[in-house]
């Protein structure tokens, strides 16, 4: 990414964080905190230069941290000051890198200007020059210690936001599951009867109906069946769900096809949208019919 796209991307973030609304800044002082520690460096003209990346990351982080929801915002305040607090190191670093740079060119042109001059008619000045090259020497190899104290502090901030990161996703995923469990009681309580057993992959919670299901080379659903889909039905309202895929397996591919939208058509009876439901059959060895109800 390019010194002039960052720029670019830093100016837009500090229009979009002027626009923000008032009430978010009045409302939360931790917003309003951090927002003018960025404001800080960004009218500090010897830092505002610097760390454009990292500043777009904090103004973002800052906006995520006004539009959280009281349940995600102490993980977004956790993220919005360790941003705001690599934005300032990351200025700093680099304007400090800068500096090192002028400095080890001026002291160059320093030592080339001593070496220059007359042994004898400027031994003094030589001498004079020599050990103001020192002293910026020195102070180049001061800045350059802090910087790479700062570049570890950034590595650390960044290790305890991937552990944040860790900790919030485990927690969704928490969430998610007792939001399941509620919908399934709810589902079980309403429809008198009981889910049919799942698992939870990628593709999300999967539901395998009985292997009796069907009769034999039957494309209706039998009793038993037909009520744990009345039950799903309802599973599927209650909960957190989004799409749902009826697939299906016999061993001919027709017959899977009419059991997958035999299926589809209970959970459409009892009230899922059909919008919402896709059903496809394949041949196979085995009988099966899963029920795949996504996450949103």
């Amino acid at each position: 990414m390019s010194l002039r796209h960052l720029l670019s991307c830093t100016l837009l973030a500090t229009a979009l964080a002027a626009a923000m609304p008032a009430a978010h800044a009045a409302e939360d002082p931790d917003v309003a905190r951090l927002s003018r520690r960025l404001t800080a460096v960004d009218a500090d003209p010897g830092l505002n230069g610097f760390g454009a990346y990292e500043r777009l990351q904090a103004r973002q982080a800052v906006q995520a941290l006004a539009e959280a929801s009281r349940r995600d915002r102490d993980g977004a305040f956790y993220v919005a000051e360790r941003r705001v607090q690599i934005a300032e190191i990351a200025a700093r670093s680099q304007a400090a890198q800068r500096e090192v740079d002028r400095l080890d060119r001026e002291r160059s042109d320093l030592l080339v200007e001593a070496s220059r001059r007359d042994a004898e008619r400027a031994r003094a000045e030589a001498e004079r020059l020599r050990l103001q090259a020192q002293m910026q020497a020195e102070e180049a190899e001061r800045l350059r210690a802090q910087a790479a104290a700062d570049a570890l502090a950034i590595q650390d901030a960044d290790a305890a936001l991937a552990t944040v990161g860790d900790a919030q996703t485990a927690k969704l995923n928490a969430a998610r599951e007792r939001e399941a469990a509620l919908a399934r009681q709810e589902a079980e309580l309403m429809a008198g009867g009981k889910l049919p057993a799942s698992k939870r992959d990628a593709r999300g919670e999967v539901f395998a109906l009985n292997r009796d299901a069907f009769g034999a080379g039957k494309a209706a659903l039998g009793g038993a069946a037909a009520g744990q889909v009345r039950t799903l039905a309802a599973y599927v309202q209650a909960g957190p769900s989004g799409s749902v895929k009826v697939e299906a397996q016999a061993g001919d591919a027709k017959l899977a096809q009419r059991r997958a939208d035999a299926v589809r058509d209970a959970l459409v009876a009892g009230g899922v949208a059909k919008s919402k439901i896709q059903s496809s059959g394949r041949s196979g060895k085995g009988d099966r019919v899963d029920v795949v109800v996504s996450d949103k």
